[in-house]
């Protein structure tokens, strides 16, 4: 039997594979035992208190743990929700791990989360390709969207939750009845639920959600967009915008939500250092904001993994592939910085960063705040960005493609990742006759390699071992 590894990647600096092979590493003390489904003993992937589990920290951790080459399972971090779902189809953001309950607040009290359930379903699908899956979970994820829309949804047709079901809970938009980035969300879900229909063939499910989103992206659309600003903005009681340019603003372009003209728009905030283009991409709060703070305090300004992963995740949508790697390295580097202080400091990784300069974010008397080794946040920019937009990897097994799209011609790549059980190898090297790719496979898929933007072609490769020269594409 095939001794279970995690894959390994190549790339011309090292400190980037170090942190990669460590996050590996980190990860296993997050792992718990103790966690029953149904009776069924499994490991649950916890942060570090150890005593709760949130749905937005068990939804994004799936998008790194599916690279695990199946040594740390991340369907239990969903399937975790699932089994306690309600009667009514509610599925409560935060449980308790001591007590197996929900966990209300003032704040919250319907514990309410950003319903990421059928984005995280899909991308699990072309990880894995498990078909039979969807069929199981797809009841749950109706009963759970039919809870969101019989208790959230406004007679305008927005939806309407307290700030903290968002998880940006001190960003400075108090005066806010119709948030954005929950709304946002909403049509994401909508969207995701349609594309899981036609995963399942199901006609009758894939248009029922895709009309859900085309009449929640025209509201978003008409009453939340900004021509002016260029940008989308919340809305208090009176549907009046609330002119706070926060990062919930970028979950349009997973929603897919803009157009072209208003996508340049959105970029344009992305690359100008008074708004979003900070040296440390992205912060939470525009930069010319007057509640905008440079250590970050919380949602402040501060530069959160999972968001600037969401971002990045968005401007794939529209094939802004260069920014989004170039923000990828650099997000990494200041992640580096941090890790690995000049002054001979013992350095570490964390749920949030300063976006104007290397270093922990800050929050004055909030000693909590950044939690260190935050690995659901971590392991996003660490893992999933590493392998998605700096070596720029895309996986789909269900279509069996595999798509390189090589920005820049160095020695990188991939080793023994296993897609299903067929393990790969992709690597770039400059050899005597030229930049040259290698492949492994031990069955048929597709290449798609994609060079510079200048070279694009498909090809089928045959099980076992082969190269291809660059210059006779």
């Amino acid at each position: 039997m095939q001794k279970k590894e995690f894959p390994s990647i190549r790339f011309y600096d090292q400190d980037f594979v170090d942190i990669y092979n460590q996050t590996w590493a980190w990860v296993e003390d997050y792992y718990s035992d103790e966690v029953d489904i149904n009776g069924t003993p499994t490991r649950i992937f916890t942060p570090p208190e150890g005593d709760r589990i949130s749905s937005l920290d068990s939804n994004f951790s799936t998008f790194f743990l599916v690279y695990s080459n199946k040594i740390y399972p991340s369907l239990p971090q969903l399937d975790f929700f699932y089994s306690r779902q309600e009667e009514n189809g509610a599925i409560r953001h935060q449980y308790s791990l001591v007590e197996d309950a929900p966990i209300f607040t003032d704040e919250n009290p319907e514990s309410v989360g950003l319903p990421l359930f059928s984005w995280a379903e899909y991308n699990l699908f072309h990880k894995l390709g498990n078909k039979k899956r969807i069929k199981e979970i797809m009841p749950v994820l109706e009963n759970y969207f039919s809870w969101l829309e019989s208790n959230f949804r406004d007679e305008n047709g927005l939806y309407v939750v307290p700030l903290s079901a968002t998880g940006m809970d001190n960003s400075p938009r108090s005066e806010a009845k119709y948030l954005l980035d929950f709304n946002m969300v909403m049509a994401i879900n909508a969207l995701y639920m349609s594309e899981l229909g036609d995963i399942l063939n199901d006609k009758e499910i894939a248009f029922k959600y895709k009309r859900h989103y085309f009449s929640l992206k025209t509201k978003i659309n008409q009453k939340m967009w900004n021509e002016e600003a260029g940008f989308y903005f919340d809305l208090d009681a009176n549907e009046e915008q609330l002119k706070v340019k926060t990062i919930g603003g970028f979950w349009s372009l997973l929603a897919e939500l803009p157009n072209d003209a208003k996508f340049d728009l959105l970029l344009a905030h992305l690359k100008n250092p008074d708004t979003f283009g900070t040296p440390h991409p992205f912060p939470s709060l525009a930069a010319d904001e007057p509640e905008f703070d440079e250590t970050g305090k919380g949602y402040c300004g501060s530069v959160y993994p999972y968001l600037t992963f969401m971002v990045i995740k968005g401007l794939e949508k529209y094939q802004a592939y260069d920014l989004a790697r170039d923000s990828s390295i650099r997000h990494m580097y200041y992640m580096l910085d941090t890790l690995h202080p000049d002054d001979n400091k013992r350095g570490n990784v964390f749920e949030a960063y300063r976006p104007m300069r290397d270093g922990a974010a800050q929050w004055e008397g909030n000693e909590n705040f950044p939690r260190p080794m935050y690995l659901p946040f971590i392991g996003l920019s660490t893992v999933a960005l590493m392998i998605e937009n700096i070596i720029g990897l895309y996986i789909s097994l269900p279509r069996k493609t595999v798509d390189w799209i090589v920005p820049t011609l160095e020695a990188m790549g991939i080793e023994n990742l296993s897609l299903k059980r067929n393990l790969i190898t992709i690597l770039s090297n400059k050899s005597k006759r030229g930049w040259e790719i290698r492949l492994e496979s031990e069955k048929l898929y597709y290449f798609t390699i994609d060079i510079l933007g200048d070279k694009k072609k498909t090809l089928p490769i045959p099980s076992g071992k082969c190269s291809m020269l660059i210059d006779k594409l």
